[in-house]
């Protein structure tokens, strides 16, 4: 089984950076796809970022160009540097990784507000 937990999170103020990170237990994520999902208060759960084994990347309309996801695969670690925060970007922040990304982390509150 694929244990991951998010950290990072926390209060920030508009056009501030957050780096959020993603520890995996297992080492079976270094050959799977890794994302980051994030859930807003009153809104389902979206793709934010994800990343393929080879490194290949795709961002949501609402953070390309803002947001950077990358991994360690030596460490089993999956990052995301967001940049340019905005009150949009409120929510919890998800890791998703593991064989089918079938696996989640508990979740990381981003907080985006002066």
């Amino acid at each position: 089984q694929v244990h991951l937990v998010e950290s990072g999170g926390g209060l920030v103020q508009p056009g501030g950076s957050l780096r959020l990170s993603c520890a995996a237990s297992e080492s079976t994520t270094r050959d799977d796809p890794m994302a980051w999902y994030r859930r807003a208060p009153g809104k389902q759960r979206e793709l934010v970022a994800i990343i393929n084994p080879r490194g290949v990347t795709n961002y949501a309309d609402s953070v390309e160009g803002r947001f950077t996801i990358s991994r360690d695969k030596v460490r089993n670690m999956l990052y995301l540097q967001m940049n340019s925060l905005k009150s949009d970007d409120t929510a919890v922040y998800y890791c998703n990784g593991g064989p089918g990304l079938a696996y989640w982390g508990p979740g990381t509150q981003v907080t985006v507000s002066s």
